[in-house]
């Protein structure tokens, strides 16, 4: 059953994130060529940056042949019909799948960490990276202000997942979901009320803005 979660989750983060980075480049106006581009990046580099960090061979981010397919076919459907998520959702379709993505690489990233026998700090950093790092290669590509650097809370819910399962307080699949389901009401939840971090306390200037 663990197993099958963990493949569930695998999968559900692949095509959220792969739909994400194709409305990105959809936006920004990228042509066939860039929009999959764009998802496939959205939906591989967070496990990749996650290899990178933890030490993992790289390549085996290429041994994934069935989340490829996921990931092209559900490219392919955004490009066939562009309207039609908002019409089914009736919410911003980048910030839905975004919010999906998020939750399950953030989930999937922690168990990974778990499964190497890393301390709770590395479990949370992998559960962020994760979670963050497609969305954080999108963004810079499309030549938008990462998400994870916005002052609403983003990669904030991808850490406390990591801190929940770092302390060994997820055990079972039915809790698995359930925190799944709780990190993404509650990424929807900070963007439909606004909710944010705080900011520095203190607005540097530079020497121009002195100077006047």
């Amino acid at each position: 059953m663990a197993g099958m979660t963990w493949e569930i989750l695998n999968i559900i983060g692949t095509i959220a994130f792969a739909i994400s980075g194709a409305f990105i480049a959809i936006k920004v106006n990228y042509d066939i060529l860039g929009v999959y581009i764009l998802g496939f990046t959205t939906a591989f580099g967070g496990g990749l940056i996650r290899n990178l960090v933890i030490g993992i061979p790289v390549q085996n981010i290429w041994m994934q042949s069935t989340l490829f397919k996921f990931a092209f076919l559900a490219i392919t459907l955004v490009l066939l019909f562009p309207n039609i998520w908002n019409i089914l959702w009736k919410v911003n379709s980048i910030e839905f799948f975004d919010a999906i993505g998020l939750a399950a690489f953030a989930i999937q990233g922690a168990n990974y960490a778990v499964s190497t026998e890393v301390p709770a700090v590395a479990v949370v950093l992998a559960a962020v990276i994760t979670g963050a790092g497609g969305g954080l290669l999108r963004d810079i590509f499309a030549g938008r202000k990462p998400m994870i650097f916005h002052s609403d809370v983003y990669a904030l819910w991808a850490a406390i997942a990591g801190l929940i399962i770092g302390l060994d307080w997820v055990r079972g699949s039915y809790v698995t979901i359930f925190l799944f389901i709780a990190i993404v009401v509650l990424r929807i939840l900070s963007l439909y009320f606004d909710w944010s971090l705080p900011r520095s306390f203190y607005i540097v200037k530079d020497h121009d803005d002195q100077e006047k």
